[in-house]
């Protein structure tokens, strides 16, 4: 299948951007993740939440697990992806924790805590370009989840440890929109392939 101009931009800028959230070394990726999970952190407490979708990170995501923490400590409930075919729902945060496909960890399954409205979806992005929609890793879990459940989210954050963005659309009406981004220092600008 032959990918059109965009699709093949939204490649091109999809790489570059996971390249540089790569080349962040683990000790500093440790001490952004502490500051941008404070800007985070200071949000959600600000809007005296009682629902908020949060994720498990993977590597090159801003690890949030210590929020997690400390927003069930708070009583706030905390939801999380459950991968289900080529989608997601989102099931209440509790452990054990069990490693599933593409290395996401998920607690077990259970339709009993479904989450019904959530005030606040933290979502992690690879990319983003000026419309503000999501470029992810490219499987479209978080697009497909939010085009049936986005009447039932009040806001949507994205999250992400470098802020990877380009300055021309990439992305296509599908792809998600943030009304907030929270990110760390630019990872430079990314050029059309060629020029």
């Amino acid at each position: 299948m032959k990918l059109g101009k965009r699709e093949e931009l939204k490649e091109d800028f999809r790489r570059w951007a996971i390249e540089r959230l790569r080349s962040v070394p683990p000790g500093r990726a440790r001490m952004e993740d502490r500051k941008l999970r404070e800007r985070l952190r200071a949000h959600l407490l600000k809007r005296k939440i009682k629902r908020v979708l949060l994720y498990l990170p993977l590597t090159l995501e801003v690890d949030v697990r210590p929020l997690i923490a400390e927003l069930r400590r708070k009583r706030v409930e905390v939801y999380v992806p459950f991968m289900e075919g080529a989608s997601f729902r989102p099931v209440k945060y509790r452990l054990p924790l069990h490693k599933k496909r593409f290395g996401i960890y998920e607690p077990k399954n259970s339709r009993q805590y479904r989450a019904r409205k959530i005030d606040i979806a933290v979502v992690p992005i690879v990319g983003t370009d000026p419309t503000l929609r999501r470029i992810g890793f490219g499987r479209g879990f978080y697009d497909r989840f939010f085009e049936k459940e986005k009447p039932h989210i009040k806001e949507i954050i994205f999250i992400q440890r470098r802020l990877c963005r380009t300055s021309f659309v990439v992305t296509e009406r599908h792809d998600i929109r943030a009304d907030i981004l929270i990110a760390g220092k630019s990872a430079g600008d990314f050029s059309l392939p060629g020029l």
